[in-house]
């Protein structure tokens, strides 16, 4: 009885990780939100972001979980955008370290400016879980977006993320 009660968890987390890995979040369409956020921490997220905010796909734009030492002048010549989208329309968020303080930091930034939509940037293999600490932080009004940058992550990769999104779903279950 027990062996076969092992054996259902491990098939059902075998199958959880098939979806979890071979249906990843996609990029979105041109729709506009009130404010883009972006997570730091992946290749083409801030290039993602940026495009759509001159795009016109959002008033504002947050990038979320900035190094103190960066400066936006520094991030515009990088990124190769004009200095003054930085002054008018992007903030730097610079609480965040992790996923979840991501998702606190947004919260306090749309309530802010009491925006009503937004468009979740990070990459494909992050979002589940990320869109699921910035839904805990929101008030339930808000109409979240996701916006995946495709990426290629190894199986390890996955295998690792899929954990973290089972252990926070889990721990979000007890109020943790």
């Amino acid at each position: 009885m027990i062996s076969r009660f092992i054996a259902f968890i491990l098939l059902v987390y075998a199958l959880g990780f098939a979806w979890f890995s071979i249906w990843l979040p996609q990029p979105l369409d041109l729709r506009t939100t009130d404010a883009i956020v972006v997570l730091t921490g992946g290749a083409g997220r801030i290039d993602r972001g940026l495009t759509l905010l001159q795009d016109g796909a959002a008033k504002r734009m947050l990038i979320s979980g900035v190094d103190r030492s960066v400066r936006p002048h520094e991030l515009a010549i990088q990124y190769k955008a004009p200095d003054k989208l930085f002054d008018c329309c992007i903030t730097l968020g610079r609480e965040a370290i992790d996923t979840r303080s991501n998702g606190i930091e947004t919260a306090r930034w749309l309530e802010k400016r009491g925006y009503d939509t937004v468009r979740l940037i990070t990459s494909d293999w992050h979002m589940r879980r990320a869109a699921f600490e910035l839904r805990e932080a929101l008030p339930k009004d808000i109409v979240l977006v996701y916006d995946a940058v495709p990426t290629e992550p190894s199986l390890s990769m996955l295998a690792i993320e899929y954990n973290k999104y089972l252990l926070r779903r889990l721990a979000g279950l007890i109020g943790i």
